[in-house]
């Protein structure tokens, strides 16, 4: 990024971001982890409660989306040993830190559901 004629980067760990932008994508980016995290937002859920709330993703791409938040610290994966095995899932001190950004994100596309379409009840 550029700040008064001088060229910037972030560099968190091994790296590096040219913007700001580019951090918060590199952590929420791509069609499911906002969705995932949502859900996350206000309660633990088991993996099968997941994907019952998010019925377009396969239950591959949920695993693989956890694993990638699990990995960036932003989703506790806790596993219970019990039979049959319980594990859940839910946002880590770090991961709550992105509520007003997920609150931000589900306001805007509230708004624009709402102005440019039509809500309309899955039969």
């Amino acid at each position: 990024m550029i700040i008064q004629d001088r060229e910037y980067v972030f560099e968190i760990g091994e790296k590096t971001y040219h913007c700001a932008m580019d951090v918060t994508m590199d952590y929420i980016g791509g069609k499911w982890k906002t969705v995932v995290l949502w859900y996350l937002k206000n309660k633990t859920l088991r993996f099968g409660e997941l994907k019952k709330q998010i019925p377009d993703i396969t239950e591959k791409m949920l695993s693989i989306q956890l694993k990638a938040l699990e990995e960036d610290g932003l989703v506790k994966r806790e596993v219970y040993p019990e039979v049959p095995l319980r594990v859940e899932y839910s946002l880590t001190e770090f991961g709550k830190t992105l509520e007003p950004v997920l609150d931000a994100i589900a306001k805007w596309g509230r708004s624009q559901g709402e102005t440019r379409g039509q809500l309309r009840e899955v039969k």
